[in-house]
């Protein structure tokens, strides 16, 4: 099968196409026929050698993907070959045409869903409901602030927070990221490139401030963020760049809990919680992942390029069929 390989941690071009064996599933596993391939800025990371987590070299990266199960390993009973599935997480990497998962690891993808927007579930969505509603515990009637409410994340975190009740507010960079948020059910959208854009999200609440943030690029937003929170109020750190000063008084002043997360932490219950949610709220509808560009599985190495540019536009997705 083909699959991206690195060598050794880099820039985007030591994502490489090869040629290397297809896995055969064991006990407990299922190998999956992927069609598209979700990419994520934590790949980049992990490529660059710059994330906590580095992999044993050579590997294939990747988490996301989706596509139709092939073949199923001894004692498997939740999947038979033929079944559409999305994956979050994977034995072997998911940049490939084949994919080696633990049972847990995969979920089922609805007839209404297509490959390439379940390529969009497993990091973005899974990352974005235990933001909210793990970490930040975030209720009905509560106001949520999405920073970066037009990528893979924010737009995954704007519609669950809408079918929960939440009153929705999102920040976007472009006229066309707002208009995505205002679609996925944003009640307000500011533009975060506008240097007041702080006090009108504040002024949008009658000076009470948001209950809840969604914080995707702390190094750049979490020192204002602390001043327009409500009392009790709580930031969920999902992403970060970088360092950043913050003054711990606007903390005080409003008893305000700042709760970090990184997926790998999250315990196997709360993971099953999360993913039966989700498949949830794709079979009733209330979840429709927004997907971008698109690319060939062999430019892995410009989708890694894209997916760090300013201006993000639904999920940047890997494709090795045309299905």
């Amino acid at each position: 099968m083909n699959a991206i390989r690195v060598h050794e941690f880099g820039d985007p071009e030591v994502l490489r196409l090869e040629e290397v064996p297809t896995p055969r599933p064991g006990p407990d596993q299922v190998l999956v026929r992927v069609h598209a391939i979700g990419v994520n800025p934590v790949e980049t990371y992990i490529r660059a050698g710059t994330y906590a987590f580095k992999p044993a070299l050579p590997y294939t990266p990747g988490n996301d993907g989706a596509g139709v199960v092939e073949e199923v390993g001894p004692d498997v009973n939740e999947f038979k070959p033929g079944d559409r599935v999305y994956i979050a997480g994977s034995v072997s990497g998911a940049y490939a045409e084949f994919a080696l998962c633990r049972t847990e690891q995969v979920h089922p993808l609805p007839a209404n869903v297509s490959f390439a927007q379940g390529a969009a579930m497993g990091t973005p969505y899974a990352t974005a409901y235990r933001g909210l509603f793990q970490r930040a515990e975030a209720k009905p009637g509560e106001t949520v602030l999405v920073h970066g409410a037009s990528g893979g994340v924010g737009t995954a975190a704007v519609q669950l927070a809408r079918s929960r009740g939440l009153r929705v507010f999102g920040t976007a960079g472009s006229d066309e990221g707002r208009k995505l948020a205002r679609e996925q059910g944003a009640h307000e959208v500011f533009d975060h490139r506008v240097p007041d854009h702080f006090e009108q999200i504040m002024k949008a609440t009658d000076g009470r401030g948001v209950d809840v943030i969604v914080e995707l690029l702390a190094n750049v937003n979490l020192g204002k963020d602390l001043t327009i929170l409500a009392k009790g109020g709580r930031v969920a750190i999902i992403g970060s760049r970088g360092r950043v000063e913050i003054d711990p008084r606007d903390a005080m002043q409003r008893d305000v809990d700042l709760r970090g997360m990184v997926m790998p932490n999250t315990p196997p219950a709360d993971l099953a919680s999360i993913h039966a949610a989700l498949v949830a709220g794709l079979q009733n509808g209330t979840l429709r992942p927004v997907t971008g560009k698109e690319f060939p599985l062999a430019e892995a190495a410009q989708a890694h390029r894209t997916v760090m540019e300013p201006g993000a536009f639904g999920k940047i997705v890997l494709r090795t069929s045309d299905k």
